[in-house]
């Protein structure tokens, strides 16, 4: 269903002439601060991405690289805004698999086209999500696998609850994806990003979440969430101890996959020459040792294909999520 952790180290492949600036990408461009819309609150994954690669364009840039955080409706609000902004160069989006593979097939009516409106420039990186839960609610429960998990969801139908980043997000598709799979039922809380998710879960408030891995990864180390499965097909080098839900679900769950992604996008019309400089300094940033390093600490595997390349993944992605959806009877909230 997703890319194995092998496929996305193949993808993220690139040769030394794509790494080769044009002439004509060194000139007057850019001029003043560049903009990195970031269409979830902070904190989640898609605002750490843009965070590590911002100081890394700046450099790369000489001018400011700007993150601002425009969260809502899923990821549609701040990628409606990029979509509608001059195609000069001066604003992008960090997009994610919600905002350009899953909302146009969750939402029956979008504020832009996924396709249509934007000029792909680069995949930064894949994770996969994680399955975690209140270490409180765990204990109350007594749900030390998933399938303790699946045991108290068919034990308590409709008593518990999971957060998500928002409607549409590969986080909200993870769960709904599990309930389908499980037959079980569990009360969807969409949240404006993973941030607010996050602290509401751990606070006690909600019980469970599909979280992109590296916003959950600190808070699983600390011992205030408890990790019961990654949703990838193969295990994360970040925590390998973690099983696949595949691995630890059964025979339900044996065919269940759900990962995220995170790239940059620009309004359609954007001179070429100004995406390839982008995803050149991108790819440069992204296979730094240092970055690298960083990424795969998180979960995350740095990609930095090219625009052509990115293009045809989305599409791809495009198709796939959109029999997930349909097959998962998800519906916005």
């Amino acid at each position: 269903m997703t890319l194995t952790r092998r496929q996305w180290i193949a993808a993220a492949a690139f040769t030394p002439a794509v790494l080769s600036s044009p002439a004509h990408a060194q000139g007057a461009w850019p001029t003043k601060p560049v903009r990195i819309v970031v269409p979830f609150a902070a904190s989640g994954t898609t605002d750490i991405l843009a965070r590590a690669l911002a100081p890394e364009l700046q450099r790369a840039f000489g001018q400011a690289v700007v993150v601002d955080n425009k969260p809502g409706a899923g990821g549609n609000t701040g990628a409606a805004e990029v979509a509608k902004a001059p195609a000069d160069g001066y604003t992008l989006l960090m997009g994610t698999v919600g905002t350009h593979a899953i909302n146009p097939s969750l939402y029956p009516k979008m504020p832009y086209d996924a396709a249509r409106d934007f000029a792909p420039i680069t995949l930064v990186a894949g994770v996969p999500n994680v399955l975690v839960i209140n270490p409180a609610a765990a204990q109350r429960l007594k749900v030390e696998t998933v399938t303790d998990l699946v045991r108290a969801l068919k034990a308590n139908p409709g008593r518990l609850n999971m957060a998500s980043s928002g409607n549409g997000t590969s986080i909200h598709l993870a769960g709904e994806l599990f309930k389908s799979f499980t037959g079980t039922f569990m009360l969807h809380l969409p949240y404006r990003g993973s941030g607010p998710a996050l602290i509401d879960l751990m606070a006690g408030n909600v019980d469970l979440m599909f979280d992109n891995l590296p916003s959950a990864l600190p808070h699983i180390k600390s011992g205030r969430l408890k990790a019961l499965a990654v949703t990838s097909a193969a295990r994360s080098g970040a925590l390998p101890e973690v099983p696949t839900v595949a691995e630890a679900g059964g025979a339900p769950l044996q065919r269940y996959e759900a990962s995220s992604w995170f790239g940059l996008l620009a309004p359609a019309g954007t001179a070429a020459d100004i995406v390839a400089r982008v995803q050149q300094e991108t790819a440069r940033a992204l296979a730094t040792a240092a970055m690298k390093e960083r990424l795969l600490s998180q979960g995350a595997i740095p990609s930095g294909m090219a625009p052509e390349d990115f293009t045809r993944f989305i599409a791809a992605e495009t198709a796939k999520w959109a029999q997930v959806v349909k097959a998962s009877g998800a519906k916005v909230d």
